[in-house]
């Protein structure tokens, strides 16, 4: 599930810290084995980039594993009793994405490559074991810095659903329509949403197509509006933080680059989530996602050549 929005970041220190992350970033575009961006701004194992395994398409995408460290995401249940976490099942289907997409030739940049957050989290960020209002909304913007620093090409969340009976399921896509780039974003989404649903289906899994929609309709706001300062102005900003744009005196740090959320199942269904927990399952998910980037990607009239899930025959 995804925040609808966040804060400027820190803004006395978020100049100085962008332009060492830049800096790192660019190291990083040429280098060959896993680089991380910023260790002094973001947390261990955070905004990490790899390098292509196969060619070089000269094409970074950046994927967002929703969530992490004292925020587990949605909660669901499998079917066998088992609860679940959105967090790790986002990371798992992240880093499988990351390799198939290396073995295309792409470089990748990950937000995340354990369970974190993605912001090296400091005073007022915490409440108690929990993310703090404003350590929420600054860890959501931090992905998006990664992906501007990392001159990223193409932005991809990996989020999972979570509804209020286990009779929610399906699939979604979501794309910001208030960009320069709105278009692209569209067709990205398309793209994510009927290749991993087809590579689902596949499957036999049978899972609903919920479509592709307008942000503005998505996400959830944090707090109590009533309260005024964030709550208020998260309540007020009507898109998803992740793919929307600048808000004055609110949010700064936007993504500079088309992109598109992917929630492909809804953890509160029992079989949706044993299907999300599984190896098999994630595997799945992450080949729909690499199908639908080498196809937004690809010239007019060509194929995708992404195979079987990873393992596969």
């Amino acid at each position: 599930m995804v925040l609808v929005a966040t804060m400027v970041l820190r803004g006395s220190n978020r100049s100085h810290i962008t332009k060492k992350a830049i800096s790192n970033a660019i190291s990083a575009t040429h280098a060959s084995t896993p680089t991380a961006i910023d260790p002094s701004y973001f947390a261990s194992g955070a905004c990490v980039s790899y390098p292509p395994t196969t060619g070089d398409r000269h094409t970074t995408v950046f994927l967002d594993a929703g969530h992490g460290g004292l925020d587990p995401g949605g909660v669901g249940v499998t079917e066998s009793g088992q609860q679940i976490e959105e967090s790790t099942i986002n990371l798992a289907i992240e880093l499988d994405t990351m390799v198939i997409l290396r073995a295309e030739g792409f470089r990748v940049v990950v937000s995340r490559t354990e369970n974190s957050t993605v912001l090296k989290l400091g005073p007022g960020d915490t409440d108690g074991q929990l993310l703090s209002l404003l350590g929420a909304h600054d860890d959501v913007a931090a992905r998006d810095v990664c992906a501007n620093v990392a001159d990223a090409d193409l932005l991809v969340g990996i989020y999972m659903d979570a509804g209020g009976t286990p009779q929610n399921a399906g699939s979604v896509s979501i794309y910001d329509t208030d960009r320069p780039f709105s278009k692209a974003n569209l067709t990205f989404a398309t793209l994510l949403q009927n290749d991993v649903l087809s590579a689902m289906n596949a499957q036999g899994w049978g899972i609903p197509n919920a479509g592709v929609l307008s942000d503005a309709t998505e996400g959830s706001s944090v707090g109590d509006p009533a309260e005024g300062g964030l709550a208020a102005e998260s309540a007020n900003y009507d898109h998803l933080l992740l793919l929307g744009p600048a808000s004055a005196g609110y949010f700064s740090t936007p993504s500079q680059m088309p992109g598109a959320v992917i929630e492909p199942l809804f953890l509160t269904d029992p079989f949706e989530g044993t299907m999300a927990i599984s190896t098999s399952g994630q595997e799945v998910i992450a080949t729909g996602i690499a199908t639908a980037v080498e196809q937004y990607f690809a010239p007019t009239g060509t194929t995708s050549t992404v195979g079987s899930p990873l393992g596969g025959s």
